[in-house]
């Protein structure tokens, strides 16, 4: 009897994935919860386990092929396994007869985030990549990573192609070209920001805070947080100061329920933080801020960021934010119009600090000046509260002994 394995419903919104790895082949035999692909979904690598026992009759789908869920991914024949172990001729092809049975991690992270693509024998390359390399004869075995964790980039790639004598192929009139499929993250990237564009009105404000003060508290107590293994940076005093300008202005804390024509003001206050990564830009969030000191949270977003540059990050460490911090000035800079992070209802940017002549008290100081963006959904809230919350964090971003003192 054949059974058709269909993708699963690996994730809450995703709808595709695509297909990285095979982990079988066309007449092998499986057993029930053993990995059988690794596919790439809009932010993570998940490892799918076939539910069945067999044989594997046909592979439908290729490496690189992006497959809806529901689509038929495999065909197995039920029962091969153990009607190999009783054939005797099994023990001539290496089948015992009595697989082990898989460890209850395995069954429980089925579904889970790898921590990388390959094995350590093998090549590390996104489905991208390995695309790339298909189309211009590279052998991937045979080119020098240069990226994070020996991940082979498309710069390698093409430098091995290069380095053979090839040239690209003339796509048009005017030159050389290059076609590149919008796959994986860049492809979830831009679904959520056409549909936060398409379904909000957004409205973006800028101002300026002084945060001398804040970058003198960082500055004395980097130490003792290295001490303690955290890099502290500002992203931490940033998300405590939205978190406590957001209880008094609760609506920014939120989402819009489009079919009930309804506002979901959140209890909880769980701040994404936008996360560059090789393979595009992730939002990780950190839950309940309320709750976590300078510290943790500094301790978190630090952890979340590493697993999201190494896509070792959980779907679950993705979702579930109700509003999002962006810090572009870390890339130099200054203003700019966040798009807001789908469902949220609004964003905050910060840009690169400079140090600026300021008037304090009628006398022209040096100071450190943040500049500020945040964009908001103009449905939910007017200009009058959006400013008011700027306000408010500018607030606790000038006075950091605030965010001590108040409680959260």
């Amino acid at each position: 009897m054949a059974f058709e394995f269909k993708l699963p419903d690996l994730g809450e919104g995703i709808a595709e994935g695509e297909i990285v790895k095979w982990r079988v082949k066309e007449g092998d035999l499986v057993e029930e919860h053993q990995v059988i692909v690794e596919i790439e979904t809009d932010k993570a690598i998940v490892e799918v386990p076939t539910p069945k026992t067999g044989k594997v009759l046909k592979l439908n789908c290729s490496e690189g092929e992006v497959v809806d869920v529901g689509s038929t991914l495999i065909t197995i024949e039920l029962g091969s396994v153990a009607a190999a172990a009783e054939d005797p001729k099994a023990a001539d092809v290496g089948v015992s007869s009595k697989a082990e049975p898989p460890a209850q991690e395995d069954t429980e992270e089925a579904v889970s985030v790898v921590g990388s693509l390959p094995t350590a024998e093998e090549f590390l390359a996104t489905p991208l990549v390995r695309a790339l390399a298909k189309k211009l004869g590279v052998d991937l075995a045979r080119v020098d990573a240069s990226g994070p964790g020996g991940r082979i980039t498309e710069k390698d790639v093409r430098g091995a192609a290069e380095g053979r004598g090839e040239t690209a192929v003339a796509d048009d009139k005017y030159g050389l070209v290059e076609r590149v499929q919008i796959r994986g993250v860049r492809r979830a990237i831009a679904r959520n920001l056409i549909a936060a564009t398409k379904n909000t009105a957004v409205v973006t404000g800028m101002d300026e805070a002084d945060m001398t003060r804040l970058w003198d508290l960082r500055k004395r107590e980097k130490d003792v947080a290295k001490e303690r293994g955290v890099h502290l940076t500002f992203m931490p005093f940033f998300m405590k100061a939205a978190q406590h300008a957001l209880r008094d202005h609760p609506h920014l804390n939120a989402s819009v329920d489009e079919d009930r024509v309804e506002i979901i003001v959140k209890k909880y206050y769980n701040i994404g933080i936008a996360v560059d990564t090789p393979d595009g830009l992730m939002v990780s969030v950190v839950k309940d801020v309320d709750k976590k000191t300078i510290l943790e949270l500094a301790q978190e977003v630090q952890e979340l960021g590493i697993k999201a540059r190494e896509r070792k990050i959980k779907l679950e460490e993705l979702k579930g934010s109700s509003f999002t911090i962006t810090n572009y000035g870390t890339f130099g800079g200054v203003y700019a119009t966040p798009i807001i992070n789908h469902p949220d209802v609004a964003i905050l940017g910060t840009g690169k600090v400079k140090l600026r002549p300021w008037v304090v008290d009628g006398e022209i100081v040096p100071r450190r000046i943040l500049p500020i963006s945040f964009t908001f959904d103009h449905r939910v809230v007017d200009g009058r509260e959006a400013a008011s919350f700027m306000s408010k964090f500018i607030r606790y971003v000038e006075d950091p002994g605030l965010l001590f003192i108040e409680s959260s």
